[in-house]
């Protein structure tokens, strides 16, 4: 067990890095996973399933919009998120220090 009362409140033990910088880092991941969340579950359930009736009205190669969100939109919008998700949170983690990436 690591001995953490010989750091300072200022700096945690493993970097020099300032636990106002730590409580920013995580308050912007948290604020970037609640969007991206947001975002999921607008496309996967409002489009899938509340705005399907509507959605329905276009078609792509022949299939309903909201049929198509339900079966694959909402899965490409998962991965493309997915790939959001980590472009920014390596430059989050730049922005604070916290990157593994050697400069």
């Amino acid at each position: 067990m690591t001995d953490l009362s010989a750091s300072t409140p200022e700096t945690t033990p493993d970097h020099d890095v300032s636990a106002q910088a730590v409580r920013a880092y995580w308050r912007e991941n948290l604020t970037l996973m609640g969007i991206l969340l947001v975002i999921w579950f607008t496309v996967s359930f409002g489009f899938g399933i509340l705005f399907r009736d509507v959605l329905d009205q276009v078609s792509i190669g022949g299939a309903p919009l909201g049929f198509w969100f339900a079966q694959q939109g909402s899965i490409f919008v998962f991965v493309i998120l997915i790939f959001v998700y980590s472009v920014r949170m390596g430059q989050i983690e730049k922005k604070y220090g916290m990157s593994d990436e050697n400069d």
